[in-house]
């Protein structure tokens, strides 16, 4: 499940699939019993310990003591709280907190897991975790009900999506179908505004887009830019800056000419275009922003727009390792067996 814009009605939603908040008109109907979790603190009790809420969940799910016992040390394990077991929740950091919750809403053998964004607080390592935990969850025949923002940790996880919009379903399909409608609402909505980006006192960024905004693995990707000036202003050093979701540089594309460095009149404008021939990495969301060396400013721009990189599709008897094994980029290479 994602959304285009934040008040969509996702998280109504999941609270009323979690039977937290009742419906105004019209009905859920649920099979198998439901394990949630929406925001940090759901489902536990502040003042009873670690070891205390996993027996109070479990029971809650209508799992026996027993029952629990089984799964205990493996939760205990895939939270990594063990030294604060005997400390009451209250006393636990966010991070310690959604560790713990999401263990035990994933262990307990839920019919319908579901996630909120709330893995967001936990560290890169122990996000990847869960979304490992959640693959096995559905691929082992139970249903994982999944929001996020993520789109790379949503058509890896989910084999269909819904895109909502104010409260609507607007599409339900394939997730990658959903993944490429929402990536298109979200730049529209900006080139429709006629937004600029005003990048000093004089130079402004008119028009900055990737086309496609989702593009396939190994195809070409053209980014182009406008700038526009309010005086005479020379630009030394230029180039757009690829990061990956972590935040680590994924690529740099240097825009400078070899002509000399660009130069702008009063009111005038400046198109720079890159055709980038081969787009090696794997599939995954790229944040794309810009470096500019100028006469007025001298800054890296975060975060200007995002693009995705889906993945191949074709007709393979090789199934594509997870795209979080294999790194940001993928080297082709002739491979022989002998």
């Amino acid at each position: 499940v994602s959304q285009s814009r934040y008040g969509a009605g996702k998280s109504t939603l999941l609270k009323i699939l979690s039977r937290i908040t009742e419906p105004t008109e019209g009905r859920v109907t649920l099979r198998g019993r439901v394990a949630s979790l929406l925001e940090v603190g759901t489902g536990f009790h502040p003042e009873l310990t670690g070891r205390e809420n996993i027996f109070l969940n479990g029971a809650i799910l209508g799992m026996t003591k027993a029952e629990i016992r089984k799964k205990f040390d493996e939760i205990v394990a895939f939270a990594e709280v063990e030294r604060f077991l005997d400390t009451p929740v209250k006393r636990y950091s966010s991070g310690m907190y959604v560790r713990l919750a999401f263990a035990v809403a994933a262990h307990l053998e839920p019919e319908i897991l579901v996630v909120d964004e709330v893995l967001a607080v936990g560290d890169a390592e122990f996000q990847k975790k869960c979304l490992g935990k959640m693959k096995d969850v559905a691929t082992g025949g139970r249903t994982v009900l999944f929001v996020s923002h993520n789109m790379s940790a949503v058509q890896s996880l989910c084999s269909r999506s819904i895109l909502l919009e104010q409260g609507h379903v607007i599409f339900a399909g394939k997730a990658l179908d959903a993944v490429k409608k929402y990536l298109r609402m979200s730049y529209s909505s900006t080139a429709e505004s006629g937004e600029k980006r005003q990048l000093s006192k004089i130079i402004t960024l008119a028009d900055f887009k990737c086309d496609p905004m989702v593009v396939g693995r190994n195809s070409k990707a053209v980014f182009s830019l406008v700038l526009e000036s309010a005086a005479v202003e020379t630009i030394s050093d230029l180039a757009i800056l690829i990061h990956a979701p972590g935040g680590e540089r994924a690529a740099l594309i240097d825009l400078r000419s070899p002509h000399g460095p660009i130069r702008l009149v009063r009111g005038g404008q400046v198109l720079v275009r890159a055709e980038v021939l081969d787009m090696p990495f794997v599939e995954n969301d790229f944040s794309v922003g810009l470096y500019l060396n100028a006469d007025s400013v001298t800054h890296s721009f975060m975060n200007l727009f995002t693009f995705s990189v889906a993945p191949d599709v074709g007709d393979t008897k090789i199934i594509p390792r997870d795209a979080q094994f294999r790194g940001l980029v993928e080297l082709r290479a002739k491979v022989s067996h002998s």
